[in-house]
């Protein structure tokens, strides 16, 4: 299930362990890595190669936001509405993605682009209203500036690239 690369990086990860299964969440880390989210068959998988039942592991999964069991959109933005954010507007935030995208909080759009989710604090309370796109953070958002990173994203071919996306310090601290 896993390729031989992603297998040897498990193995060695592995041994850095008394118990196979403590090695859990970094094996997760690049099954999602690999396949872009955690598959049925990969839980298994791993479960079979971790001495850890199938439950277990779907407990873990569902538990942390940052193990996703089915796809995401190209896109994946996450949305902040704890309260830092709340207090600066994240509502508005979330309605203009919901409607920029054309779709709800935890769907993901039909062409397969953007995922949209509600998370709980990102550790970016000084920037608040923020979201995260992929790994990339954008902070001090208000509606004019969600609606201009999200008419960028539908622009570009890469993210994390070298595709023109406005630099984060247009959007990050200093507003």
């Amino acid at each position: 299930m896993l390729n031989d690369l992603n297998l040897k990086r498990v193995d060695e990860i592995i041994k850095r362990y008394p118990e196979p299964r403590a090695a859990l969440l970094p094996a997760l880390w690049i099954a999602q890595e690999q396949e872009g989210y955690i598959s049925l068959k990969m839980m298994k998988f791993l479960g079979n190669l971790l001495s850890l039942s199938y439950s277990h592991i779907l407990g873990v999964v569902s538990f942390y936001t940052m193990f996703h069991e089915k796809p995401l959109g190209r896109f994946h933005i996450e949305v902040c509405t704890n309260i830092s954010c709340m207090l600066k507007g994240s509502d508005k935030i979330l309605s203009t993605v919901e409607k920029h995208c054309g779709i709800k909080c935890g769907e993901t759009s039909e062409d397969g682009k953007f995922t949209i989710t509600e998370v709980e604090c990102m550790g970016a309370c000084s920037g608040a209203p923020m979201i995260a796109v992929g790994e990339d953070y954008f902070e001090n958002l208000n509606e004019d500036k969600t609606l201009k990173l999200l008419n960028n994203f539908s622009n570009v071919t890469k993210l994390n690239g070298n595709d023109d996306v406005d630099d984060e310090t247009e959007f990050g601290g200093g507003d």
